[in-house]
């Protein structure tokens, strides 16, 4: 099993070093010039344009360039914002934190929902409460992030009163303790798609687990159809999920983009759209590069929690 996890962490260093190389090399070809006139305006001259290039270093041989990124990358040095007036890492270290509530606060309770309708889904399979549980999540799965926000800033926003409509953006990350109902909203329309995706995967990975010999011979031995459900199936039929939480990284954070826009939210996500309309490179490949380790970091813990939750997997090497 350690020598798993220290293979997989060296994967991820890789994964993490080739994207990112990938960016910066997609930057380089149109990114200074882009950046030059984002910052001196349309009408820069190409003098003008060329001594920013010089001060920014963007001169250099490309070679040099993408040793000067990596270095002061590995030293927390991610460029300083063009239209922030600050270092893009204080920028992300404001708000990483509250990205990082939004996601995992949706995300423990798209489980905490998601588990227990796939059970029931499982446990009134083909009847009406199956139907209409699936009816929903259909529904929701298909529906876009931005339109679920739309409809609840519209009805419950704009017309019950209910809920703010934004939230302000000096909100710190733990606002949603001592400002919980400003909350409710984003959560629940970044949570909405997870379980409906979740509980989808937890009625199909269940009624598959529950025609394994292992079961058959439980419920030959008389065990109760709840020690059944619960003590035998319920463990396995979880390891597709822990795997899926790790791969839905991807839509979630994706998610949490659009919702934050929605609801001017101040995370990554909002970040990352105002730096792409004011067209701020440094932002851009900043934030994306923080994505990148979010989405192969959450892929490790999938796959060590596979490992742990079923104790049949082995992950030496053959």
């Amino acid at each position: 099993m350690t020598g798993y996890i220290v293979r997989r962490s060296l994967q991820a260093v890789l994964v993490v070093f080739c994207v990112t190389l990938f960016l910066f090399l997609l930057v380089s070809i149109e990114g200074p010039r882009i950046e030059a006139i984002a910052v001196l305006g349309p009408k820069a001259t190409p003098r003008q344009i060329a001594l920013f290039n010089k001060q920014q270093g963007f001169n250099l041989p490309l070679w040099d360039q993408c040793f000067r990124y990596f270095w002061h990358l590995l030293h927390g040095n991610l460029g300083q914002a063009d239209t922030y007036n600050q270092s893009v890492a204080s920028l992300i270290r404001e708000r990483l934190p509250k990205t990082l509530v939004l996601v995992g606060f949706s995300t423990v309770v798209a489980l905490i929902v998601a588990i227990p309708l796939g059970i029931i889904q499982v446990i009134r399979r083909n009847k009406p409460s199956d139907y209409v549980l699936t009816g929903l999540s259909f529904v929701f799965y298909a529906m876009p992030t931005f339109l679920l926000g739309s409809l609840l800033i519209t009805y419950l926003g704009f017309d019950l009163h209910w809920f703010a409509t934004s939230i302000s953006q000096s909100q710190s990350a733990i606002s949603f303790i001592t400002s919980p109902r400003d909350f409710v909203m984003p959560e629940f329309t970044l949570a909405a798609v997870t379980i409906a995706s979740f509980s989808r995967y937890m009625r199909s990975s269940m009624m598959e687990t529950l025609t394994e010999d292992y079961i058959r011979t439980a419920r030959a031995k008389g065990a109760a159809p709840r020690r059944v459900l619960y003590l035998h199936a319920l463990r396995n039929a979880l390891i597709p999920i822990l795997t899926l939480i790790g791969l839905s990284i991807p839509a979630i954070v994706s998610g949490a983009v659009i919702t934050e826009s929605v609801f001017n939210y101040p995370g990554m996500g909002l970040l990352s759209v105002d730096a792409a309309y004011r067209i701020d490179v440094p932002v851009l490949l900043g934030t994306t590069v923080v994505a990148t380790v979010a989405v192969v970091v959450g892929s490790l813990l999938a796959d060590i929690l596979y490992a742990i939750a079923d104790p049949r997997i082995r992950y030496a090497r053959r």
